[in-house]
């Protein structure tokens, strides 16, 4: 059993696809882009105003003044045609990629009740991309595509010789000549046709004929030139007009992923990061690697990722070309323990700190981790992970002495030394005897980096009236209370 999918006009559905503006507007398509090219596809709003195909321009827009001409776009085509194979290789790995718009699906390996389901879920997809689909099933190929040319947008029909009887001789597509002696014969239909015998229609009219009775019988079969799955997840577009603003821009990339996020769930993959490329009108590129959380094919959470990204972004030029590219990889499934910690929405918690970084600067946001120095309140940002390490079998915190509350800013303090020992500290907030001190450690370092040579002497003190505080005195700060112990 085989099975057709089936986008009608695709051309024109490749180009409203990427501007639904034109949805309900009269659009004509040109066969090619050169001066004086005819009109290849019209829509149903321009087909109602009187323009049909092979109208020359002028004449058209005399038909239609409000006629919107535009050149056909390969480049959407394609990527229309790669939204068309996702959909049908969801269905079934055995899938040929036939005419533009047109997808072939071998459905023997699937249970007869499966059918039905797998090409109605795939029109859904399609409808979901943007592309109105038709299906047809059918014993042969032929029966297949007659059925999905004839069934209505989001149906699925089956054909049979049967079924096919009435339609007219012009689905089997004769050659000119075999239409104008099918028409003296009085033959209008397929079944009038294919009632005549084959060898009779043979012997008259040779081997072509011998070929238009089984197209007109649907028994032309064929084996499929099965088409291969998608090696790279990749979408790019030249853009017909510079991009200025941001909703057009995630317009496309709203296309892009919900595309490959349905490449990626048909090979069993997920997406690790996401590499991006704006190709600006002066020659010159944005790109950016967006590493997530954690590997994901929901469409929703990498287009949130690419969004949050995207708003951040001011190019120096307007946009004229987009490409986007998924990293793949296998899902991470593993099972947590019960006093494990982690994230409950990575995705989110990972905007939310996209968002931050954009208002604060991205070198000021992510967790602090202590860096390979001796230097006081020396560290760096990270961002987090998105699972806790779970702690080791018996593990205890080790024994600390008094905790320092550190105070920020410091405090700026007078000293009065006796010898070398602080005797008596100054402050706006304290001040008293030194009662008892300890010290001094002595600290330096980054003496071989110029400009970030630091030294520090520190000193705990505890004052005549209550209090125990750590004192600090540096070269270019002189005395400072640093922080008091709890």
């Amino acid at each position: 059993m085989f099975a057709v999918l089936h986008l009608a006009h695709f051309p024109l559905q490749a180009l409203i696809r990427a501007e639904p503006a034109l949805a309900d507007r009269p659009v004509a398509l040109l066969a090619e882009a050169a001066r004086g090219a005819p009109v290849a596809e019209v829509s149903s709003a321009a087909r109602a105003a009187g323009v049909e195909p092979g109208f020359s321009v002028p004449r058209a827009q005399a038909r239609c003044p409000g006629l919107v001409v535009r050149p056909r776009r390969p480049d959407l085509e394609q990527e229309a045609g790669a939204a068309l194979l996702a959909a049908a290789f969801g269905a079934t790995p055995g899938v040929e990629a036939t005419l533009p718009g047109v997808a072939t699906l071998d459905l023997s390996a699937l249970a007869a009740p499966r059918r039905g389901p797998a090409l109605r879920l795939a029109l859904a997809e399609l409808q979901s991309l943007g592309l109105a689909a038709s299906a047809g099933l059918g014993p042969t190929p032929l029966l297949a595509l007659y059925a999905a040319r004839q069934a209505g947008p989001g149906t699925v029909l089956t054909g049979s010789r049967e079924w096919i009887a009435p339609l007219p001789l012009a689905v089997a597509e004769p050659a000119p000549d075999q239409a104008a002696i099918l028409a003296d014969w009085g033959l209008r239909t397929l079944g009038q046709l294919t009632a005549l015998s084959k060898a009779e229609v043979t012997h008259r009219l040779g081997r072509d004929g011998l070929a238009l009775w089984e197209r007109a019988a649907g028994e032309a079969t064929r084996p499929l030139r099965l088409a291969s799955p998608p090696r790279e997840f990749a979408a790019a577009l030249d853009c017909e007009h510079e991009l200025e603003t941001l909703e057009p821009l995630l317009f496309l990339f709203r296309r892009f992923v919900d595309r490959l996020a349905l490449d990626l769930r048909n090979a069993h993959l997920a997406a690790l990061a996401l590499e991006l490329t704006l190709r600006l009108a002066d020659e010159t590129a944005h790109t950016a690697s967006i590493r997530l959380p954690e590997a994901v094919t929901d469409p929703d959470l990498l287009f949130r990722a690419l969004q949050t990204h995207l708003e951040t972004v001011r190019t120096p030029a307007a946009i004229a070309g987009v490409r986007l590219k998924v990293a793949p990889g296998r899902v991470t499934v593993r099972q947590q323990g019960l006093f494990d910690g982690g994230l409950r929405d990575p995705h989110g918690f990972a905007d939310t700190l996209a968002r931050v970084a954009a208002l604060v600067g991205p070198d000021r946001a992510g967790r602090p981790v202590r860096t390979d120095t001796h230097r006081p309140d020396a560290f760096k940002l990270e961002p987090p992970p998105p699972v806790l390490a779970p702690l080791a079998a018996g593990f205890r915190h080790p024994p600390r002495g008094l905790p320092l509350r550190r105070h920020r800013p410091a405090w700026p303090a007078k000293i009065e030394l006796a010898g070398r020992t602080p005797a008596f500290v100054w402050t706006d907030r304290v001040r008293g005897a030194v009662q008892a001190c300890d010290g001094p450690w002595h600290a330096s370092g980054d003496w071989w980096e110029p400009g970030r040579h630091w030294r520090r002497e520190e000193w705990d003190v505890e004052l005549a009236d209550g209090g125990l505080y750590r004192l600090v005195r540096t070269p270019a700060d002189g005395w400072f209370i640093e922080g008091e112990y709890d």
